[in-house]
């Protein structure tokens, strides 16, 4: 049971006179009029659908990788301002801290920046806490694009939110990172099944004339993302969905391998497309099937070349998975410690 909040001050006012008092609540109501509006949900645009506890404690069985040098990185970003991740975003980086205990898993976030606010104690930054290998930091749109090719285009747009939006900036943001430093980047509506950092230069096709970014693994200064940015700049079109982000990428590899279609060639000039079932063995019109019911032994079947489920959040965000469906499974045993956090507050 939640306990109700310390009272608060109202607005530091001290009332001297009635005439004090009438002026406070002049300057008082309007702001808590507002305050009454804003979204309280975990996901910071509506009711969550979940009835949060107070606190986590910490699982005991996640391997320690503190005493071991970092092998690599792995980067979820949030590009909105929201601060509070959601059940799945905390399911996303649970599962890549347990299939990569020595790896650095780095969550860069928006609304760190533009808050200027030491990092809030909602219930994902406690989860996070708990891995010894997960650090968060801000994410500067400025500083992230300086010296590469989207920096022009950065100061293009800036300030025009009409020639922008949060899905450009996030298909921007990864090109540049995994340019600036190397690593794996993820989208946070991944459940991780096994490890990614052995997978070099290497992306995931959506669909048999796609590829998509929600999964991308690529040395520092790697002249493939290079070229993406460059095509993201020359080429840039805000009005065309996917254009900057999924359709970006199948263009820029089939002019690095030379080809008309992505069936010629699955590898090329040390680039590797990996096939639908590694990273999107269920289709987007299909994620339903996420919340359907299936046995624990087909559902290994059917993983058995799957390396991340992505689930489609932009789809499934407002379902919830019931005991025995594919998404259920999944969470129970890639990310316990969240899916507890869900089954307990239901």
């Amino acid at each position: 049971m939640r306990s109700c909040p310390p009272s608060l001050p109202l607005m530091g006012f001290k009332v001297k006179s009635p005439w004090s008092l009438l002026l406070a609540l002049l300057v008082a109501v309007p702001f808590l009029v507002v305050l009454s509006m804003k979204p309280t949900g975990l996901l910071g645009v509506g009711p969550e659908p979940y009835h949060w506890p107070a606190d986590v404690k910490c699982p005991g069985d996640v391997p320690d990788g503190k005493n071991h040098s970092p092998t690599g990185r792995i980067y979820f970003v949030e590009t909105s301002e929201r601060m509070s991740p959601n059940a799945q975003f905390m399911c996303a980086v649970e599962s890549a801290v347990r299939t990569h205990p020595d790896t650095q898993v780095t969550i860069l976030m928006r609304g760190l920046y533009q808050q200027h606010l030491p990092r809030p104690p909602n219930l994902a930054f406690r989860l996070f806490r708990c891995f010894p290998n997960v650090d968060v930091a801000p994410l500067d749109f400025e500083r992230l694009f300086a010296d590469t090719p989207l920096s022009s285009w950065y100061s293009a747009v800036e300030g025009h939110k009409e020639a922008t939006d949060l899905p450009i900036l996030s298909d921007a943001s990864r090109l540049a990172i995994l340019w600036k430093y190397g690593g794996v980047y993820l989208d946070t509506d991944f459940v991780v099944l096994k490890r990614l950092t052995n997978l070099a230069n290497s992306m995931g096709t959506q669909s048999t004339y796609t590829l998509n970014g929600a999964f991308l693994s690529f040395a520092r200064g790697h002249k493939f993302i290079e070229l993406c940015m460059k095509d993201f700049t020359d080429s840039y079109n805000f009005w065309l969905y996917g254009h900057q982000g999924p359709q970006l990428l199948t263009r820029v590899f089939k002019r690095w391998c030379s080809i008309r279609r992505l069936r010629d060639r699955r590898s090329c000039r040390g680039v590797s497309v990996l096939p639908q079932e590694a990273f999107y063995p269920i289709e987007w019109q299909n994620w339903r099937k996420y919340f359907e019911l299936i046995s624990p032994s087909d559902l290994k079947g059917f993983l058995r070349n799957t390396y991340a489920v992505h689930v489609w959040n932009k789809k499934s965000k407002d379902s919830r998975p019931e005991p025995g469906t594919f998404l259920d499974q999944l969470q129970s045993q890639c990310c316990p410690t969240a899916y507890g956090l869900m089954k307990m507050s239901l």
